[in-house]
């Protein structure tokens, strides 16, 4: 009988895992992968994730971005730089593996190689109504008093706790290496491209001898898509270098109304639909509900009965609508405003000082966009107006 079970071992996971795990609990991490593995992910980590890493992770950094240049559909390029650093990049697989580890560290025990099929809070796999049953593919089932799902956008945990989503879009990427000369030209400097499709955008994320460049719009544009991206490709001259890695991913935000637990069972990261809906960031949300899952799993592991199990997970649900779904609320705000008036953001980012210094705090930490529109009036009527606006 475990304490808790985390299933998926990305940032959500083990972010839940070692929170679990330092409390002294039995934690179990299943992973069906083996690690460390790929996955389709730009490698940003802003202020927001590096300050919800456990304690004693090293970001593995490959490059530290001190300037963004922004384009309107390759058109209007401007650079804003920055004494300071505004975030760092990371492979994933290197990343990820740093945060399992400091699970592993703090005592939770990994499984890789393992496919959840289905979770069961009731029926003869369940002793008794304080256990989850956590059934393998293998037919195996695993006991725990908690389960927490961080298992991706596709979650089977998330089927189960009936999380609904409202946003999908696709995002394509290309890991293309290129020659010391061309990477010298991109270290430091990210590129912003405000796309073709309404609520698109392109990057270009530099890390060492390789670039990562991708496209993220709406879902069911996939055709227009993939040719944004190999438009883009071609106008940043880099058609005639070999990707060493093609990939393509769903995101999904939740809806408002979505939940985040059923009985012993929670749901964080991109399985419960978590991230932020203009720029579809989602390590530094998966860091912080993970972090939240794992504390109150455990209490949820000790609640002696039912009522007080509910009492802990409406807890974990008003956490997380308090914190990350009022970002969430900010986020899809702006993400109508880009939908509808691109141009008009690139022009207020790259001729608007107020707005790039606020860029530049969100990205370090300083703020967020929730806090900007809270305490500032006239980013909140501008904000106000632009909703309004057709």
């Amino acid at each position: 009988m475990w304490d808790v079970v985390v299933v998926g071992a990305g940032p959500a996971g083990a972010s839940a895992a070692h929170a679990a795990a330092v409390t002294g609990r039995r934690v179990l991490l299943l992973e069906k992968a083996e690690l460390p593995r790929y996955k389709t992910c730009g490698g940003g980590i802003i202020g927001p994730s590096r300050d919800a890493l456990p304690p004693g992770v090293e970001l593995p950094l490959q490059d530290r971005v001190h300037a963004v240049t922004f384009s309107l559909d390759g058109r209007f390029a401007r650079t804003r730089r920055s004494r300071r650093m505004l975030f760092g990049l990371v492979n994933r697989p290197e990343f990820d593996q740093a945060l399992v580890e400091a699970a592993q560290k703090a005592g939770a025990e990994l499984r890789t190689g393992v496919t959840v099929t289905r979770v069961e809070q009731h029926g003869p796999a369940v002793p008794d109504r304080r256990t989850v049953a956590v059934v393998l593919s293998g037919g195996e089932t695993v006991l725990a008093r908690a389960v927490v799902g961080a298992d991706g956008s596709a979650s089977r945990i998330g089927g189960h706790v009936g999380v609904k989503m409202d946003q999908v879009d696709l995002g394509l990427e290309a890991e293309i290496p290129v020659p010391a000369t061309v990477a010298e030209d991109w270290a430091g400097r990210v590129l912003i491209d405000w796309g073709p499709l309404p609520g698109s955008y392109g990057w270009v994320f530099p890390k060492g001898d390789t670039l990562t460049v991708g496209v993220i719009s709406a879902r069911g544009e996939g055709a227009a898509t993939k040719r944004y991206l190999e438009d883009f490709i071609a106008r940043l001259g880099l058609a005639g270098f070999e990707p060493e890695v093609s990939s393509g991913h769903l995101t999904r935000c939740r809806a408002d109304d979505s939940p985040l637990t059923r009985g012993r069972v929670l749901v964080c990261g991109d399985a419960a639909g978590l991230l932020e809906p203009w720029t579809r960031e989602g390590i530094s949300y998966a860091l912080r509900s993970g972090r939240l899952a794992g504390e109150w799993a455990v209490r949820i592991a000790e609640a002696a009965d039912a009522v007080d199990a509910r009492r802990q997970a409406l807890n974990y649900a008003f956490a997380i609508k308090s914190g990350l779904g009022v970002e969430m609320g900010v986020g899809r705000r702006m993400h109508q405003v880009f939908s509808r008036r691109p141009g008009l953001l690139h022009a207020t980012l790259t001729g608007f000082r107020p707005a790039w210094n606020t860029f530049a705090g969100i990205t370090r930490g300083s703020t967020t966009l929730a806090e900007m529109i809270r305490t500032h009036p006239l980013a909140r009527r501008a904000l106000t107006a632009l909703d309004r606006t057709p």
